[in-house]
């Protein structure tokens, strides 16, 4: 598979072809493939194979979303592929994410920061090079004014919102922050609470990911 040539990592090769296990578990979004880690990771065991089916990753992989939540048939065929996982220490809480870590306390003032292993944050194409396959996280840091901000969101459609020089960018494996002021961090669309300090890690190729393929 093939996708998309947006920056370092796209445009090769990305998958592989095969039969979707029979242990895999289907996720429907960000929210549940992240479950599926997090419930394997604190009981000490690897995560299962998880056959995505929506959500900001699978719509980065390529995959339109669908609500289906029904287990694969035997011997159903698609593609797998290894993708990263990040993990996070909000305050020294570890949770992990699929697709992105948001932290702010508005959209429209103060700091933001966002640590994307996909390249959607629902319609916003807001980390437009990000490769869920790479061992790096893409970290956007900013506090720009209102008329950035707005400016910003025109443009987020289409991915062409960065760079810019009042939006710091940088891709890593692992990073930290003091958050002063406090602010919201939210795993996966879901509020993990306010934090001052955050700590963030990659996980390369932790979780396999099938697609089905078109029947």
């Amino acid at each position: 598979m093939v996708i998309g040539e947006r920056g370092p990592g796209w445009g090769v090769d990305f998958g592989v072809e095969g039969e979707i296990p029979a242990d895999a578990v289907v996720a429907h979004s960000d929210v549940a493939a992240g479950r599926v880690v997090a419930d394997a990771r604190r009981a000490g065991r690897t995560a299962p194979p998880v056959v995505l089916t929506g959500g900001d990753l699978a719509r980065t992989l390529g995959v339109a979303s669908t609500s289906a939540e029904s287990q694969p048939p035997a011997g159903a065929a698609g593609m797998r592929v290894a993708v990263d996982v990040g993990a996070a220490l909000v305050d020294g809480r570890l949770h992990w994410f699929v697709a992105h870590l948001i932290a702010r306390r508005s959209w429209w003032r103060g700091r933001l920061l966002v640590a994307a292993n996909a390249s959607f944050v629902g319609r916003w194409n807001a980390a437009p090079r990000s490769h869920p396959g790479d061992g790096r996280l893409d970290v956007f840091d900013a506090d720009p004014p209102l008329r950035v901000r707005l400016a910003a969101r025109r443009r987020l459609l289409s991915g062409t919102h960065v760079p810019h020089p009042q939006i710091t960018q940088r891709r890593s494996a692992a990073s930290q922050y003091e958050l002063d002021p406090a602010l919201d961090v939210y795993l996966d669309g879901v509020p993990a609470g306010r934090a001052r300090t955050l700590s963030l890690r990659v996980e390369p190729g932790a979780l396999e990911v099938w697609i089905p393929s078109p029947r």
